[in-house]
């Protein structure tokens, strides 16, 4: 998939708006009020959708990952995970639960035209960083009255859902090309694998690949991962990207500093499709670049057509 240049949108700047404060368990929750190739064309202008969502053993089982074009998990306080849901296909009726952004959002949202952010808030001090990012942020206090809501089946703060349709996301999967992930058939090479596991300090994620379905299904911290809907989680492409985790200078309510995931740069992978495992080289030049995988030769590496999850896992 090649990459396209884009027109980018101003960065808007404004006050820092009002806050609330919630609890969270992982990081604190501070509102504010205010197939084979290229993708279809498309102006790539607010084409993706962007929602962070929990990802603790109460949070579990979650709505509407299934859908997602492409799942990032990352390492946040504690060493627990979390992760971001990008939507440019399609929209599922509801998300969640969502939970608070992270600096590293804002860098690795910078490869998309100015895209829709959907989270339940974020730490203080981060607030100005939103305010001025190119991203449209749109958590409960700033969205239209009906999209967010909570659930009953579970406590809070893991009960928050997001109605993406509410929001007026208009998801256009040539936004796609921003990641710089290329789809095609199963490139030479690579080493037969049906099983990796990834840790984190507090948590892992775990694919393992079913030959007869094409995926890789996800278990997370040892218990199989499935949607709230009995759909299991099973990406057709699995990317363990190796990069800089490092402190960052906020931290939640409990004093845990918030890791920064460095996300510009380059460095090793692991690209897992078709029950093989391919070494990598990884390369995102710019916050405004989407991110290159190459084989050890140079070589274009592209993954297989369907949903992606990248992992990053610290180098």
């Amino acid at each position: 998939m090649k990459r396209r240049a884009r027109t980018r949108t101003p960065v808007r700047t404004g006050a820092a708006v009002a806050l609330a404060v919630a609890a969270l368990t992982s990081g604190c929750t501070i509102e504010p009020s205010g197939a084979d190739g290229s993708p279809p064309a498309g102006s790539g202008r607010g084409g993706v959708l962007a929602v962070k969502i929990d990802n603790v053993g109460p949070a579990r089982p979650q709505t509407g990952l299934d859908a997602a074009d492409v799942v990032y998990a990352e390492q946040v306080e504690a060493g627990l995970s979390r992760l971001m849901a990008v939507y440019a296909s399609r929209l599922p009726s509801a998300v969640g639960p969502v939970r608070s952004a992270r600096e590293t959002d804002l860098e690795l949202l910078r490869q998309f035209d100015r895209p829709v952010l959907a989270f339940s808030g974020a730490q203080s001090k981060l607030l100005p960083l939103i305010a001025g990012a190119p991203v449209r942020a749109l958590p409960p206090g700033k969205a239209p009255g009906n999209a967010y809501y909570r659930g009953a089946d579970r406590p809070a703060p893991h009960n928050l859902f997001v109605r993406p349709r509410a929001l007026k996301a208009h998801p256009q999967a040539g936004a796609l090309a921003a990641t710089g992930f290329r789809f095609g058939p199963r490139p030479r090479g690579g080493t037969p694998q049906a099983h990796r596991t990834v840790r984190f300090p507090a948590a892992s994620f775990t694919f393992d690949w079913v030959e007869y379905e094409g995926r890789w299904r996800v278990t997370m911290d040892g218990r199989r991962a499935h949607t709230s809907a009995g759909k299991e989680l099973a990406p057709t492409t699995v990317v363990v990207q190796y990069v800089k985790v490092r402190p960052s200078r906020f931290h939640d309510r409990a004093g845990s500093v918030s890791p920064f995931t460095e996300t510009v740069g380059q460095g090793s992978a692991t690209v897992l499709r078709d029950g093989r495992a391919y070494r990598a080289h990884w390369n995102r030049p710019a916050a405004r670049s989407g991110t290159d995988f190459t084989t050890p030769d140079g070589t274009p590496l592209p993954f297989a057509k369907g949903q992606v999850w990248v992992v990053f896992a610290k180098a």
